[in-house]
């Protein structure tokens, strides 16, 4: 993937650093770490070392070797921090340099998801048709981010969620079809979840949060929402993927508002049962196939989302959980 550079300049202007942009992220060496946050190079060093120790960030995950130009204009394999390191190195640098810092980095994560520029345009630059169901994505995220408070963590992942799914849509030229389909999904027999059950997995939820008003059903919705997943037509079911069941199942309880408080967090709940009980909560390395952060993002986003735009929402969803991840 070609490299591109975007300019942090300080508040006071006396500070400009270049900041590769590659991945869908941003890199800086603990050089430019040490000029950014004018501190020496052996406080970013142990800053850095007590990110990873305290688990805060998987090394693994968060650093990269590229091609960087010295001094002495020879290239050496340098090793680079991506924004996950320099945005918990800017919080435990206690400077004014670190406060401008966050500051600016808030509002650039917002760039790119609102403005699109964690997509790979590049890649994603087809003909208008075949760039109907990205620009859909891209304008549920952003009511999503128009209409609720996201903070910094949530807006992360929500630009990871558009990243990740822009780029299945970029093999959208293989397809016969102009849409987003379905794929790498499990079929065959399915757990049946029936009322009483989630009931009263909704009745333990109450007592957590004891508001008086969460989980008491206004009408029948929440059962009928249970038994839709497994609607049936000429002999062949509706939704044939458990994958498919679940992201119909969120976004049903989500939409039909059944309870008088808890309908989001009582439908997330639903969701990752649902999948835990058919065995494909995670998947075989032993990691959720879908983050916390990312079920709370694509939750806000169903409840902000149209009803006109239900099938690419369980589309990305269903997606979003198949087997790649």
């Amino acid at each position: 993937m070609e490299s591109n550079i975007i300019l942090y300049t300080t508040e006071d202007g006396n500070t400009a650093v270049d900041v590769m942009l590659e991945n869908d992220t941003v890199w800086l060496t603990q050089k430019q770490m040490s000029e950014l946050f004018d501190k020496n190079r052996k406080t970013i060093t142990e800053h850095i070392n007590n990110v990873f120790k305290e688990g805060e960030l998987d090394k693994n995950s968060v650093c990269r070797k590229f091609q960087h130009t010295a001094e002495d204009y020879k290239k050496y394999n340098t090793q680079f921090y991506n924004l996950d390191v320099i945005i918990s190195v800017g919080y435990r640098v206690k400077s004014n340099r670190g406060t401008q810092f966050r500051i600016w980095a808030s509002r650039i994560l917002k760039d790119f998801l609102v403005k699109g520029y964690a997509v790979n345009r590049k890649k994603l630059e087809i003909e208008v048709e075949k760039r109907l169901e990205l620009q859909k994505t891209i304008a549920l995220l952003e009511n999503t981010v128009v209409n609720q408070q996201v903070q910094l963590d949530q807006a992360k992942e929500l630009i990871k969620v558009v990243s990740d799914f822009s780029y299945g849509l970029s093999i959208l030229d293989d397809y016969d079809h102009q849409s987003v389909k379905i794929s790498n999904v499990t079929e065959g027999r399915c757990y049946l979840l029936e009322y009483n059950e989630a009931i009263m997995i909704v009745a333990e939820m109450a007592k957590k949060f004891n508001t008086g008003l969460f989980g008491n059903e206004k009408d029948e919705s929440f059962k009928g929402a249970l038994g839709n997943i497994y609607q049936t037509f000429d002999g062949k079911e509706l939704y044939p993927s458990i994958e498919e069941k679940a992201a119909n199942l969120l976004y049903f309880i989500v939409k039909d508002h059944a309870f008088s408080d808890g309908n989001k967090r009582i439908a997330a709940a639903m969701f990752i049962y649902f999948l835990d009980r058919n065995r494909i909560l995670y998947s075989q390395n032993g990691t959720k196939r879908i983050a916390d952060n990312a079920l709370a993002a694509i939750t806000l986003m169903i409840a902000e989302s149209k009803p006109q735009d239900k099938d690419i929402i369980v589309k990305i969803v269903t997606n979003l959980i198949n087997h790649k991840n």
